[in-house]
């Protein structure tokens, strides 16, 4: 078995840096005020992947998770709907909670996708940000460490598709037992999402797997050290470097007011709600400003100013690959449909033209 020739396997070069999106699935609120139903929000989101693959993006993604403001609790059921309506966009998930699954199933569940997809699907896998899977699915939070070091271990195993030997103390041992359905013509491509610690990292590295940052607030020129270590790390473990990508925030319209304006209430009421839950303090237009700037996490704006912020994360981390996250909170389907377009006809090329000069 092979990579796949356009799945993360080899940078891309130093003028060329690959564009998709992600999202949670966030469950936005009708005309009258009233929550949107999940249902609702599932049926947009595939017209979202279905636009994003027709103005030519590298890759949609889907976040996992188990409560009521996000639909997406089963990314691969909604990625193989993905499949049947496009064409040439790579799927995959945004992240996978390894964590608190079954790597088999997991496995089982992508490589069924890849197959439905004609090659086209790939895994992220995480520990998550968000909790609720653990109580849901019966795991105890104080094995938070352990359980994805472990199904991270037996994943790996079951993704080179030969017949599994591993033990440990979160499952049953497997004594030289296959999995089904392999792999048609690769092994399944497979990232590593990180938050930022150097541990993660080198666990990326460790394994040889692509690396991406979630990079949403701060500066992402902050994370320089972080992808010279996994460079090092991965040099050091000896393997080939593969493609390293950052996850950010952001909203594309017409001009950089606009997309402010739109985006902002939207960011607001999402940014305080976790913030709430999170013990952070109230955020204001000081931070979002802030973080809209050249500089910033946020990537919103117009198309030069998107593009020219991407540009400029080539030029601070070498990164292969930048996905989008496009949906904030109750940000309306009709904004991010467009949002979508803008970023493979207008942003795209312009991010192509600031890198080939």
């Amino acid at each position: 078995m092979t990579e796949l020739p356009l799945g993360p396997t080899e940078p891309v070069g130093e003028d060329r840096i690959l564009l998709g999106l992600n999202t949670f699935g966030d469950v936005g609120v009708k005309p009258d005020g009233t929550p949107q139903a999940h249902a609702e929000v599932l049926r947009q989101l595939l017209e979202q992947a279905q636009l994003a693959d027709a103005v030519g993006l590298h890759a949609f993604g889907v976040g996992e998770h188990h409560r009521k403001d996000y639909a997406v609790s089963a990314p691969e059921v909604f990625l193989a709907a993905a499949a049947a309506r496009t064409t040439r966009i790579r799927l995959g998930s945004a992240v996978t909670v390894l964590s608190s699954d079954d790597p088999i199933r997991v496995f089982q569940r992508f490589s069924t996708v890849d197959a439905i997809s004609n090659g086209r699907a790939e895994v992220m896998l995480g520990r998550g940000s968000f909790v609720e899977s653990f109580p849901l699915f019966g795991f105890d939070l104080a094995d938070y460490e352990v359980l994805f070091e472990e199904k991270l271990e037996l994943f790996s195993k079951v993704r080179l598709q030969q017949p599994v030997h591993w033990e440990g103390r979160t499952r049953p041992a497997l004594a030289g037992l296959s999995v089904y359905p392999p792999m048609e013509h690769h092994l399944l491509p497979t990232w590593i999402g990180v938050g930022g610690t150097p541990e993660s990292v080198l666990r990326c590295a460790h394994y040889g797997y692509p690396i991406i940052f979630a990079i949403i607030g701060g500066q992402p020129r902050a994370f320089r050290p972080l992808a010279d270590l996994y460079r090092e790390a991965m040099a050091k473990y000896g393997h080939p470097m593969q493609q390293m990508a950052t996850h950010s925030p952001g909203h594309v319209a017409p001009t950089d007011e606009e997309a402010r304006e739109e985006f902002y209430p939207h960011w607001l009421t999402l940014r305080n709600r976790l913030g709430a839950e999170r013990g952070w303090g109230p955020a204001g237009r000081p931070e979002f400003d802030a973080m809209c700037a050249p500089e910033g996490a946020l990537y919103v704006g117009s198309p030069e100013t998107v593009a020219r912020k991407i540009a400029l994360l080539k030029q601070n981390l070498g990164v292969d690959r930048f996905d989008l996250k496009y949906s904030s909170g109750p940000l309306p389907h009709s904004a991010m449909m467009r949002s979508i377009e803008l970023m493979g006809t207008a942003v795209a090329p312009k991010v192509a033209e600031l890198l080939g000069s």
